[in-house]
């Protein structure tokens, strides 16, 4: 009997061992795939298209060092619409969330990026420096994209309560 008693026991000591905990998982959801179209609705970063950028280059304004390169890769979708897909590799710097602003949001973190845009024109090659800011929301259970700017105007937003996905922004220059 003694034995019995001491399997029972055992056995409910293993099931509740193996009780999942969902509460203690943060959700994490920062991948951004930035487009940029013309007013026409032109692909601008399919370089092989007049008027287009020959390419670009992403410099973190936070970075250690004046100089320090992020990897943002082109992609391009199966209707052959050129995109940047950035997941990650700026430098977060934490920012205020206590202002009367943004109450009870938890921690707020930024990026800062220049985005260093080539255009060729009759030969002549130049550069158009454009900033992104990327603002990110921080809680127990999330850490997700909340806004993005493009030289300081609001091109995304995402509310705390939004689904986890892949953020679309679409910057129309």
């Amino acid at each position: 009997m003694r034995n019995v008693v001491f399997g029972i026991l055992m056995t409910g000591f293993a099931l509740l061992s193996c009780k999942s905990d969902d509460e203690s998982l943060q959700r994490i959801d920062q991948i951004l795939n930035i487009y940029m179209k013309n007013s026409a609705g032109q692909d601008l970063l399919n370089s092989q298209k007049t008027g287009s950028y020959s390419g670009y280059s992403v410099n973190d304004l936070l970075g250690d060092k004046d100089v320090t390169p992020v990897s943002i890769p082109l992609r391009m979708t199966t209707d052959s619409i050129y995109y940047m897909e950035y997941i990650a590799g700026a430098k977060r710097k934490r920012a205020d969330s206590t202002s009367p602003s943004n109450p009870g949001t938890g921690t707020s973190f930024y990026s800062e990026m220049q985005l260093g845009l080539r255009t060729t024109t009759n030969n002549v090659a130049d550069t158009i420096n454009d900033i992104l800011r990327i603002e990110y929301r921080m809680t127990p259970t999330l850490f997700q994209v909340s806004k993005v700017f493009y030289n300081k105007k609001e091109v995304f937003s995402k509310e705390a309560d939004a689904p986890n996905s892949i953020n679309t922004v679409t910057i129309v220059k």
